[in-house]
């Protein structure tokens, strides 16, 4: 996403997909090659029992079963002229998630090893990635570049940068040729996607996955996570940083060595997703059963738990406010209702009393299950599950007291490139500890000599909580924070 930083990479528990990526700027072809090895070959029918029997899911959001959508395809193709077509979605138009974008500005050739897999069992001519940001459309024409004649058959095509560019039929009219928008039409892609054909369309942690799998086999690809659910998952913790962990590992547990905690509490799913409270986000695990169970789901893999020292209720609104910008602007509810919806909620956070609160009651209702996509569905509860987590916040705001705090921008929105804080060093002060560097690597680089580069660095809004801790941190007190 334009205005968010290139993501850091973390790893929790058995490395797989990152392989140790957070020292290593990009595996090549030769390195891939060196670090994963060979891909074996597998007929279409042993490659289906292997979705199946490692139960790989989608990781773009919907979580639907692979292995479903590869047979859809082969049905779809049986019934027509046998044409098929593999697409991998490699659009984030979520703003608070970059595991994918970490993945193909990192490991390009994992991504289409499982596109290349899948369009080799289903017999597809046409392979297509759709991305939206240039350093990962540059990396993966490299990755092409590197594969020679194999990689012919891969196209690259770059989208439109939107929210709703993710969304599959929105996707598929892009790379048709069309406008980048939801169809509104209940039509599968597997029975009709990229050029009219039948067309298995997924997202680049999934064909990732599928890759590491073909390599392992089920039974050793099953060794790692949860019996009811192998293997690995990828989240974006905060906004900025990919993590890889064993299905099962406690949320708490990641927040912590990513530097963080639940706060006030934890957005899952993103900014369609769900709020869990502190005391939730603690009891909770990477898994579906146990987040089914606190009313959540991991969709594509965003985690993004709030600070402390931020407005809870400016936080949402705001980012209710840029839901509503990305209307497709095809229906009502997203035309008008989301807008009605921002407004109302800007309205209670500013004294707007009860009344304010009941209207943004009728305006989240107003917008369900009306619209030609599932955003205005996905906004509404967003809000509606902020103000179940936060009600006090609300109703303070309303009520005219408020909370007194700053909205500082935890939420990370493509607006935010730089805030006007800057990160300042003292150079009368600095001994080259280097513990800036540690806790704000996005940030701070240092010189040949151990020190900051910089005297003056800007601080972008997603990053400014960890930039007051590297302020806390630092041994001599040698840095502060400029408005």
């Amino acid at each position: 996403m334009s205005g968010l930083p290139r993501p850091s990479l973390g790893c929790v528990g058995a490395p797989r997909l990152l392989a140790g990526l957070d020292q290593a700027a990009r595996l090549d072809r030769v390195a891939h090659l060196t670090t994963h090895g060979q891909m074996p070959r597998y007929r279409p029918e042993e490659l289906v029992d292997l979705a199946d029997n490692i139960d790989l899911r989608g990781r773009g959001g919907a979580g639907f079963p692979f292995a479903k959508k590869l047979r859809a395809v082969m049905r779809s193709a049986r019934a027509g002229d046998g044409q098929t077509a593999v697409v991998v979605n490699g659009s984030e138009g979520e703003p608070s998630c970059l595991k994918d974008t970490a993945l193909l500005l990192h490991t390009p050739h994992l991504v289409l090893d499982g596109a290349l897999l899948a369009a080799a069992a289903l017999n597809s001519e046409d392979v297509v990635v759709g991305v939206t940001r240039g350093d990962v459309e540059q990396s993966l024409r490299e990755a092409v570049a590197e594969r020679g004649p194999a990689g012919r058959r891969v196209q690259i095509t770059r989208l439109p940068e939107r929210f709703v560019t993710g969304e599959s039929t929105a996707h598929v009219n892009g790379l048709n040729g069309g406008p980048t928008l939801p169809s509104g039409q209940k039509v599968r892609t597997s029975d009709r996607g990229l050029n009219g054909v039948p067309t298995l369309f997924s997202n680049t942690e999934t064909f990732a996955q599928l890759a590491v799998a073909a390599r392992l086999g089920a039974l050793d690809f099953r060794a790692t996570g949860l019996p009811s659910e192998p293997g690995t998952i990828m989240l974006t913790i905060a906004g900025t940083t990919a993590v890889e962990t064993p299905s099962g590992a406690a949320l708490s547990y990641i927040l912590e060595l990513c530097g963080t905690d639940p706060g006030q509490g934890v957005l899952v799913g993103g900014y369609h997703g769900k709020w869990l409270d502190p005391a939730s986000a603690r009891a909770a695990e990477i898994s579906r059963e146990s987040l089914d169970r606190l009313g959540a789901r991991l969709g594509a893999g965003a985690v993004l738990p709030l600070p402390m020292d931020t407005c809870p209720a400016g936080e949402v609104a705001r980012v209710t406010r840029w839901m509503a910008k990305e209307s497709a602007g095809q229906c009502g509810p997203c035309v008008r209702g989301l807008p009605a919806m921002a407004d109302v909620l800007d309205d209670a956070i500013r004294g707007g009393g009860r009344p304010a609160l009941e209207m943004l009651e009728l305006r989240m209702k107003a917008v369900l299950k009306r619209g030609a996509c599932s955003h205005p569905d996905g906004t509404s509860a967003f809000v509606a599950s902020a103000l179940r987590t936060f009600p006090d916040e609300f109703r303070d705001h309303a009520l005219g007291s408020g909370c007194g705090r700053r909205v500082l921008g935890a939420l990370p929105l493509p607006e935010d490139e730089e805030s006007p804080e800057r990160l300042l060093v003292d150079w009368t002060l600095c001994k080259g500890h280097g513990l800036c560097v540690d806790v704000l690597p996005d940030v701070v680089r240092l010189d040949l000599d151990g020190f900051p580069a910089e005297a003056s660095m800007a601080v972008p809004r997603q990053l400014r909580q960890k930039a007051q801790r590297a302020v806390r941190r630092c041994p001599a007190l040698a840095l502060r924070i400029q408005d």
